[in-house]
């Protein structure tokens, strides 16, 4: 899978619209046959930053999103509702789920 983790720095002014100001992208992109997951998740020490983590099932499936017409919507869309360029990290990961975190393990109580 294609596994892929953003940091979007969003201008103060519209942080607390910025799940609805890009719902659309969202919903669309969760959507996309390739697609494994696309949660937005909003920074405990930075109420201005969002993270975006998202997998996509293989490099087609990545390749079909970027070229969508929402991912080009959103490139038009949501760069003046931020502060700064967003940071990415994507790799290529031999898995196509969420593994189980075992240092942590929860075990049922008897």
């Amino acid at each position: 899978m294609i596994f892929i983790t953003a940091k979007f720095l969003v201008k103060p002014e519209f942080a607390d619209q910025w799940p609805e100001i890009s719902r659309i992208f969202t919903e669309a992109t969760r959507a996309e046959p390739g697609c494994l997951w696309f949660d937005w998740s909003r920074s405990l020490d930075n109420p201005n930053e969002y993270v975006l983590v998202e997998a996509f099932r293989d490099g087609d499936a990545g390749g079909a999103h970027v070229n969508s017409e929402h991912f080009k919507t959103a490139r038009r869309e949501l760069p003046p509702h931020l502060a700064a360029t967003p940071k990415i990290i994507n790799f290529v990961v031999p898995q196509d789920e969420w593994n189980e975190l075992g240092e942590m393990a929860v075990t049922p109580a008897s």
